[in-house]
């Protein structure tokens, strides 16, 4: 009995490490569609539940699709209008960007925490096609404590938690 519990403890963890590694490599990217996706799940909804998080990654899934946004998850996210800074750096204009973390003159890195950990395995899932669309089609979501010029001219497609969807 004793010698399975080793055994059964000893190959969890061993699993365990192995998904870590393969996590890391993939994180490592940072223009990989899923370390980008994970950045935009962490900033714009790290603080919602399960759904809430699916649903601002499948908003860029459905923008990848559309005519009028880049194909690539990456592409989406880091849609922006840019400008050439005092170092010769060319820099996102403040408040300019389609995600609002990318332009805020925050820093983008996040912080290793279960969060980002979480943020990665569901941007990985939405990539590989692991979830629905329940966002039914949405290109656009905002927090309900806010009302963008760009609302009225849009169909509202659901609510899920603090974000309001629409296409």
């Amino acid at each position: 009995m004793k010698m399975r519990y080793v055994s059964f403890t000893l190959g969890a963890f061993l699993g365990f490490l192995c998904g870590a590694m393969v996590m890391k490599v993939e994180a490592s990217d940072a223009n990989n569609d899923i370390y980008c996706m994970a950045q935009n799940i962490y900033f714009e909804a790290g603080n919602q539940p399960l759904a809430g998080k699916i649903a601002v990654a499948q908003v860029v899934q459905n923008r990848m699709k559309h005519p009028n946004y880049p194909t690539t998850a990456c592409g989406v996210i880091y849609d922006a209008k840019w400008r050439t800074n005092w170092k010769g750096l060319s820099v996102p204009v403040l408040n300019m960007c389609q995600f609002s973390w990318f332009c805020d003159g925050k820093s983008d890195d996040p912080v290793d925490s279960p969060t980002w950990l979480s943020s990665l395995n569901i941007a990985r899932n939405v990539v590989q096609g692991g979830y629905g669309d329940i966002t039914e089609g949405a290109t656009h979501y905002h927090a309900n404590t806010v009302h963008p010029y760009w609302a009225d001219s849009l169909n509202e497609t659901v609510t899920i938690n603090d974000h309001i969807f629409y296409k």
